[in-house]
């Protein structure tokens, strides 16, 4: 594995559901049904480095982009591997190339565990912070995804929301489905 830090000040981006944008840092929305990288059980946060990334990741395969909230975050991040880096280096072991993979195709239809939520879990015992990984959704873009229990020490993830406007809480949800 090949580690990357994002030195302080580094800017990303996430487009939240409306319902969880009242914690935006937080990653539980991503631990209830696991994610690209995370399983049931695991917050983890993901971000793009720029917005249309964002946009894209949060939109998927819908023709459609549903509502969200559009964040930006300024991050401090040590130790995250880098996917970009893939065929540089030692050689990556091969499961690291299967992390394009369709994970919700084999979780949610086939019933399979994806192959990149072991990745994930060799990142989390490792004590790496995240990985930075290329965007399926919109080629050319570069995502981040954080596990939250790594955040120690000088790996920080701050919302800017410097007048308030992101809500307290999720009352108005209350009586969505």
């Amino acid at each position: 594995m090949i580690l990357k830090d994002l030195p302080a000040g580094t800017l990303l981006f996430r487009a939240h559901t409306p319902e969880w944008a009242s914690r935006p840092t937080s990653g539980a929305g991503a631990a209830l049904k696991g994610g690209r990288f995370n399983r049931e059980g695991v917050e983890a946060l993901y971000m793009s480095l720029d917005e249309a990334t964002a946009l894209r990741e949060y939109q998927q395969t819908s023709p459609f982009l549903p509502p969200c909230t559009i964040c930006s975050y300024t991050v401090s991040l040590q130790k995250l591997v880098d996917l970009r880096q893939l065929s540089h280096g030692e050689p990556w072991d091969d499961l690291w190339h299967s992390w394009q993979e369709d994970w919700r195709h084999l979780k949610f239809d086939l019933h399979i565990e994806p192959p990149t939520w072991v990745l994930g879990d060799l990142v989390l015992g490792a004590g790496h912070t995240g990985i930075i990984f290329p965007s399926v959704a919109n080629p050319g873009g570069v995502n981040v995804v954080v596990f939250n229990e790594q955040l120690k020490g000088d790996s920080k993830v701050e919302v800017n929301d410097p007048d308030g406007k992101l809500p307290d809480d999720r009352s108005s949800w209350h009586n969505r489905p």
